[in-house]
């Protein structure tokens, strides 16, 4: 496998950086998750939303003053290479990633500093099951106002490992945070929808969570299928009484929840709305549907 490591494609072997890097230190830096899909034709691969995510990261970047190498047009380019020099016909992931190389004492951020790399690897399915079972965490989503979430950093993500133990430990396959508020805000990396009377409900980016693509790409998506959509707070005791809930996002995609802190919803399957959302996603990915073409990049001329 080859890596983008920071101005040179190279073995993975080689893609090393120092032990005394503020990036393993301290936790500075941020990151991007892509999908690629594997087009009808088993050979051509269509990258998901890539200028979007290419935007955010740029975007990401700038709010902790960290540079990346290069244009937007330069760094899709450098990612849709990376594809190519891997060969890859399959599903993919890629991972950009921006982060501070100095190797000095403190936690600081300079632009000077940053150092870019990105790697692919095949991903079929992020959560192994058809419907999952989950728990509110007792951690809290870190705010906005102390590490701002929207801009993907890499050392929130404790925030996040500590609820997926926690989940884990006891039995639940996934974590869903509330804010200091006591407001649902996401999963330890995934946004939340829930069901009731056949309308979509998604509590907003400004409840501590991720500027999410794929929740983004969902609302326009249920718009298509004629499904009502509403954006707004989400209390915890609406998880237990909703008709239907999924997690979303690039890894889990469309991921329907059974339960919530043992309460099972609606008949504890899969619901309506989130299976024609699957469905319609699945089609949408992999190039089928005309309308949504706009957001597949494809890899191979």
């Amino acid at each position: 496998m080859v890596t983008y490591f920071n101005g040179d494609y190279v073995a993975d072997d080689d893609a090393k950086i120092s032990v005394r890097s503020r990036a393993i230190n301290y936790g500075l830096g941020c990151f991007g998750g892509i999908r690629g899909y594997l087009a009808d034709d088993g050979q051509q691969v269509l990258v998901f939303r890539l200028a979007d995510h290419v935007t955010r990261l740029q975007r990401s970047a700038a709010v902790i003053f960290l540079r990346l190498p290069g244009t937007h047009a330069e760094i899709s380019e450098i990612l849709l290479e990376l594809v190519r020099r891997n060969e890859v016909h399959h599903d993919v992931y890629l991972r950009p990633l921006v982060f501070s190389n100095s190797e000095r004492l403190a936690p600081v951020l300079r632009e000077e500093d940053s150092f870019f790399v990105a790697y692919s690897m095949p991903l079929r399915r992020y959560i192994d099951k058809e419907c999952i079972d989950v728990c509110v965490s007792s951690w809290r989503r870190v705010s906005d106002n102390a590490i701002p979430a929207r801009v993907k950093p890499t050392g929130l993500y404790l925030n996040s490992a500590l609820a997926r133990r926690e989940a884990f430990d006891n039995g639940y396959d996934e974590a869903i945070f509330l804010t200091e508020t006591g407001k649902v805000s996401e999963g330890s990396a995934e946004h939340i929808f829930i069901a009731r009377r056949g309308v979509l409900y998604s509590p907003p980016s400004t409840e501590d969570n991720l500027d999410g693509i794929t929740r983004r790409s969902i609302i326009d998506l249920a718009a298509d299928l004629g499904i009502p959509f509403t954006e707004r707070s989400i209390g915890r005791s609406e998880l237990y009484t909703s008709d239907e809930m999924f997690l979303c996002g690039t890894g889990a995609e469309i991921t329907p929840v059974r339960s919530v802190d043992r309460r099972v919803l609606g008949d504890g399957g899969i619901g309506p709305l989130t299976k024609r959302l699957q469905t319609y996603f699945a089609d949408v990915v992999r190039g089928r549907v005309e309308r949504r073409r706009d957001w597949l990049t494809p890899v191979w001329a």
